[in-house]
């Protein structure tokens, strides 16, 4: 019989730092591949890039102390999952961004992907649909 245990930090997603981008690729093999150890982490991206398992660890680590990683302990292995769901965190990375370079205003941002034909004005329209539809199925 092993023991169990889960470590999970919350933190406000507004505050939580970026992953960077060897960070975010062990994040999305975890994503893809729940209950992941580092040894499956690092023969699972062997193929993308080389990592030694020290290496592996150590993001694991940080992935952790930044709020998108847990583990629990299985035995003497540990076992890694995201601590959120992509969408959940995408939606923590645009907060910053809007934040940061918006001031906040969501409007501000999509405005700006309309005038710079990143979104065009159609999208933003079946975007309304599809809020206003869900703010009636909540009703």
């Amino acid at each position: 019989m092993s023991a169990i245990n889960y470590n999970i930090t919350m933190f406000n997603i507004r505050s939580r730092k970026t992953p960077t981008p060897l960070e975010q690729l062990i994040l999305d093999y975890v994503w893809a591949h729940p209950d992941s150890t580092a040894e499956m982490c690092r023969e699972g991206l062997a193929s993308q890039r080389r990592l030694k398992d020290s290496t592996i660890r150590t993001i694991l680590r940080k992935l952790e102390e930044k709020g998108y990683a847990t583990h629990k302990v299985d035995g003497r292995t540990f076992v890694y999952r995201a601590a959120d769901t992509r969408r959940n965190v995408a939606v923590a990375g645009a907060m910053q961004l809007i934040d940061r370079f918006c001031g906040g205003s969501v409007e501000e941002l999509l405005v700006g992907l309309v005038d710079n034909q990143v979104l065009e004005p159609r999208q933003l329209q079946r975007l309304a649909e599809k809020i206003a539809s869900r703010k009636e199925k909540k009703k």
